[in-house]
């Protein structure tokens, strides 16, 4: 069974060859969440203390000058199986995709009553969702695209480009990523 303690942030330690990374906004981005909502997903460590799931947490609590955080020990975990879930843990969330007519109807619901950039979004994330990539289809006229039928879209940034990607391959067309 799974239960949370709270630990002073100095015994936790950071693992040396975690590869994700957290830079000085998402780890702030963070923080302003833990400051909104509390400190609601506990580090996960090994018996020693070690972090295995955390590490900008661990960076945003420091960072609001929390003393202890939540954590739960993950028992039994083989040294493969502790090093291969610090990569899934941040992976796997990263293979999920959004559904953006249902995030657009959220943010829209909650705007006017929270403050939407504590969400995580960056302002031109924001304002993509909010005024939407769904404009009225124009119709092709045949010779505009290649005897090979491909057409290419133009991104603003990564971002947009994921998301163009994500509603394409949603709406069944057969994509592909390639940067110029």
């Amino acid at each position: 069974m799974l239960s949370v303690e709270y630990k002073a942030t100095g015994e936790l330690i950071p693992y040396v060859n975690n590869s994700r990374t957290h830079s000085e906004e998402q780890v702030q981005q963070v923080a302003a969440s833990i400051k909104e909502f509390g400190f609601t997903n506990p580090i996960l460590i090994d018996d020693e203390g070690g972090i295995i799931a955390g590490h900008g947490r661990l960076l945003a609590a420091q960072l609001c000058g929390i003393a202890e955080v939540p954590t739960i020990t993950l028992e039994g975990l083989t040294e493969a199986q502790r090093k291969a879930y610090v990569i899934a843990d941040n992976k796997l969330a990263l293979n999920a995709d959004w559904d953006y007519e249902a995030l657009k109807l959220e943010i829209e619901t909650i705007s006017s009553d929270f403050d939407i950039t504590k969400l995580g979004f960056d302002d031109n994330e924001l304002a993509n969702l909010i005024d939407g990539l769904e404009q009225d289809a124009v119709e092709l006229k045949e010779d505009s695209y290649s005897s090979v039928y491909n057409i290419v879209v133009n991104c603003t940034d990564e971002t947009h480009q994921e998301r163009v990607f994500n509603e394409l391959q949603q709406k069944g067309y057969e994509c592909q990523v390639q940067s110029l």
